[in-house]
């Protein structure tokens, strides 16, 4: 048939019933439901009826494996809020299918054996009639009918590790089952991980280690008030409706929404062993708003065996003990520290009670003692010392208050405390002997390396003071001097401290090296301010009056391209405040050194960041008052900030600051004259003068 002859219809008709023959088997673009025969795989997606959610095929990261999950459709970094097959993963999506079969949902492999099930067994479990529906919630449900209100299996009785709003945790005291939440392994890895929130008979959910281990409880529900002991936040909470309920059938806890609220927000058994709450902001990006334990080193075996957690740096809670490493590398950069560190040698052990012995004790001071300790009933600390060092399995001791201590096996739970802290302890590290010989050889190196460092900063910073402090003038006709720009730029450090504004410019108060209080004005006007300048030294350098002040000079270097920017300590603190904050430096440097590092680094970093939050160059990412508040009080948590523009040009440019350049382009499109007079203040009335002739 000719091609330019035939219908439209010969196309479209073909294409249509080629569309929807599909559609039967496989899922078409947009739905929410999976029917008997019909099947998901590849990049085919599932989406709420409301948008909010979708179900599909998710790859965390640069993982090799692909999981079924829901993430939320609108949010625009990818947060999964439930795995399905979280501890069997595969490897090709496209030859994997999630489809209804024997009245469960069935996720089956390239070799058509199965993943993941609901492993229902019910009387309705053959019907031709089931169906999967991803609801606006966050709730995959399956049900024996499109209309049917039967729920033979949701996904909110089965949780990962987030409770999404409307989801319960609950026990049922029928079955003898509780649902509880439990972290990833690490942010590419939804498996299984060790930590877990868990409810308990006793109305309070306890927060576990490897399902056995509890660091930390809710507290009992205080139904009077609505809030469980240790949780106080949730009084602070304007969105939410939180509820307990206990009955003969089951004992849950819940929230919801309250009906002006549709806020984007979840509560997480984050890998890092806290449960945090957070919303999705307007700037694109989750905001804690609050986490227990409230520290992170309260968190049982964070950092794992022979780790060391650490407050005081908030970006690496974690590091290892001098002479040992990171065992997996990959997992701490993916959050993920449990493997902990291994010995870079190992002990020589041996059997001897001389004084030296083949293995060493390094000292670790102003440290949180490791768990479970064991306590000997020596006399001193040499007895303290051979008990452990005589002792294979023996890893440290201390010695305090008269009792000896000592650890077999793996360290866990050691925390670097703040300096000054007085909970702060001493304990002693088994090395082998090349391990302690390297370190105070790396120590002493260090140390001289610093004081050499510390020397020639020293050196330079003298030799810049002075060639910054001679002034450079001219004498001139009469008793004018003709002064250097750069000077005046130093004198009244760079023009930061502004008395009053004249006719064309504004005067600044300056300082010269003799310690002479000087007013420099700077004309702003080109056009009209060269003459009015020519005028002002002529008038002035002739007139002798005791209500003017006299002129000592003036500055005209002709056509500069000019840049001025803030210099001294107030440049100088922010610069070197906003690096500590965006680095995650310590922040105890930022403090007034009389308070001798006695405050509180929580506080301190909540103040800290909040500052910066407040300061964001979109008026849109700044926080309001109310929330200002609760984060300083604690109650509302808050995320590391991005550093400001402003803020963020002074740590880039705080030691490459151009005040001016010569011109050396014909085509300059636009140049400043820098034309600037100088006068002496003799009187307190001298301000005021220089206003009133300005």
């Amino acid at each position: 048939m000719d091609r330019r002859n035939s219908s439209p219809l010969s196309f479209t008709l073909p294409s249509f019933l080629l569309c929807l023959s599909l559609c039967t088997t496989r899922l078409c673009l947009g739905s929410d439901t999976i029917s008997v025969n019909q099947s998901l795989s590849g990049n085919q997606i599932l989406i709420s009826s409301g948008g909010t959610f979708r179900l599909g095929f998710f790859t965390p990261g640069k993982s090799p494996y692909s999981y079924i999950g829901i993430w939320y459709n609108k949010v625009s970094v990818q947060t999964v809020v439930w795995v399905a097959n979280r501890d069997n993963p595969v490897t090709d999506r496209y030859s994997t299918e999630l489809k209804i079969s024997g009245g469960n949902l069935v996720m089956v492999n390239d070799s058509r054996v199965p993943v993941w099930s609901t492993n229902l067994s019910t009387s309705s479990s053959g019907s031709s009639s089931t169906v999967a529906v991803l609801r606006d919630d966050g709730n995959f449900a399956l049900k024996d009918g499109p209309n049917s209100s039967v729920i033979l299996w949701q996904s909110f009785d089965h949780p990962t590790d987030t409770w999404l709003p409307g989801a319960k945790l609950a026990i049922d005291k029928r079955k003898n089952t509780s649902q509880f939440l439990t972290s990833w392994k690490n942010s590419e890895d939804p498996s299984t991980g060790l930590f877990s929130l868990q409810p308990q008979p006793s109305s309070e959910y306890f927060m576990l280690w490897n399902r056995s281990f509890c660091y930390w409880s809710t507290g009992r529900w205080d139904s009077k008030n609505s809030v469980f002991d240790n949780v106080p936040e949730l009084r602070a909470n304007f969105i939410f409706i939180f509820s307990f309920v206990d009955n003969e059938n089951e004992s849950y806890f819940t929230y919801s929404r309250k009906n002006s609220s549709n806020d984007t927000s979840r509560v997480v058994m984050d890998f890092s062993g806290q449960i945090q709450e957070l919303f999705w902001l307007p700037s694109q990006q989750w905001n804690m708003f609050w986490s227990k334990p409230p520290r992170r080193c309260q968190v049982h075996n964070l950092c794992g065996p022979f780790g060391v957690c650490s407050e005081l740096n908030t970006d690496d809670f974690c590091s290892c003990l001098p002479g040992f490493s990171i065992t997996s590398p990959r997992d701490w950069n993916l959050g993920d520290m449990s493997s902990g560190c291994k010995r870079n040698s190992n002990w020589s052990c041996a059997l001897s009670t001389s004084d030296g012995g083949k293995d060493r004790f390094l000292l670790s001071s102003n440290m949180k003692l490791p768990a479970d300790p064991l306590s000997l009933p020596v006399r001193n600390v040499k007895e303290c010392r051979l008990s452990c060092l005589n002792n294979c399995s023996c890893t440290a001791y201390a010695f305090e208050n008269n009792t000896c201590s000592i650890w077999f096996g793996n360290l866990f739970n050691v925390q670097k405390l703040a300096q000054g802290d007085t909970t702060a302890s001493s304990f002693y590290l088994r090395l082998a002997a090349s391990n302690v010989e390297d370190l105070s050889k790396k120590i002493v190196a260090g140390s001289v390396g610093a004081a050499l460092m510390i020397l020639v900063i020293l050196l330079f910073g003298i030799w810049r003071w002075r060639r910054r402090a001679t002034v450079t003038v001219k004498s001139v006709e009469g008793s004018l001097r003709a002064y250097a720009y750069r000077d005046l730029l130093i004198a009244t450090k760079n023009f930061s401290e502004k008395l009053g504004k004249g006719g064309f410019g504004s005067v600044f108060k300056g300082t010269l090296p003799d310690s002479t209080h000087i007013a420099v004005k700077k004309l702003e006007s080109i056009s009209q301010g060269d003459k009015q300048f020519r005028t002002e030294v002529s008038t002035i350098g002739t007139i002798q009056h005791v209500n003017l002040v006299r002129l000592r000079g003036f500055c005209s270097e002709g056509r500069r391209n000019s840049e001025v920017s803030e210099n001294g300590n107030i440049k100088f603190f922010p610069s070197w405040a906003a690096r500590k904050i965006s680095e995650g430096g310590d922040l105890l440097d930022l403090l007034d050194p009389n308070l001798e590092a006695n405050v509180d680094t929580e506080e301190l970093t909540r103040i800290c960041r909040v500052a910066c939050w407040c300061v964001q160059d979109e008026e849109k990412h700044r926080p309001s008052m109310g929330q200002v508040v609760p984060i300083l009080e604690g109650v509302l948590g808050v995320n590391q900030p991005q550093i400001p523009r402003a803020l963020q040009l002074l740590v880039d440019n705080q030691e490459h600051i151009v005040f001016f350049t010569e011109s050396s382009s014909s085509n300059q499109s636009s140049q400043m004259m820098s034309n600037t007079s100088t006068a002496s203040l003799q009187n307190q009335n001298s301000s005021s003068s220089t206003n009133s002739n300005s």
